[in-house]
């Protein structure tokens, strides 16, 4: 049992941990952690212990946003330069902790060149001068290669 003041009053049965609850003066007897062998309780309001939750699970939302997928489209035919816009952006988009999707679209006869499609990712995913682990290896889906990073 923790007290009011966050100070540990040890174990103790049932019936006395309920006495000690006085809703009156705002102390509810809270249980914790019901998993623990003995449980453990507290002595606070339930108001506050609310809030607290509250505040902690508002906290836990707005952090598994951030770690979102953000996608990068390239052409295999594009040029250095316009690669090495792209890569600015994914770089910037690895120093903000997401993770990547870079999507290079084929048209028409490129399709059927698996292997130069192949090695044109590759060649863009060496330009990325930040340290990055590759979540998912290049591979064909939807119109063209498929590639996940992320930062290490």
């Amino acid at each position: 049992m923790i007290g009011a003041n966050r100070e540990n009053l040890g174990v103790m049965p049932r019936e006395q941990a309920i006495a000690l609850a006085r809703p009156e003066e705002g102390l509810d007897l809270i249980e914790v952690v019901p998993t623990a062998k003995p449980p453990v309780v507290r002595l606070m309001s339930f108001d506050k212990y609310r809030y607290e939750q509250g505040k902690k699970e508002k906290k836990e939302r707005l952090a598994q946003k951030t770690a979102g997928l953000k996608h990068v489209q390239i052409s295999a035919r594009a040029a250095k330069n316009d690669l090495m816009i792209k890569i600015r952006q994914l770089e910037g988009f690895l120093a903000e902790g997401y993770a990547i999707e870079i999507q290079m679209r084929l048209r028409g006869r490129e399709k059927g060149k698996r292997d130069w499609a192949h090695q044109k990712i590759e060649e863009f995913m060496k330009m990325i001068t930040t340290e990055y682990k590759v979540i998912m290896p290049p591979r064909f889906g939807g119109r063209g290669m498929i590639a996940q990073v992320a930062k290490k």
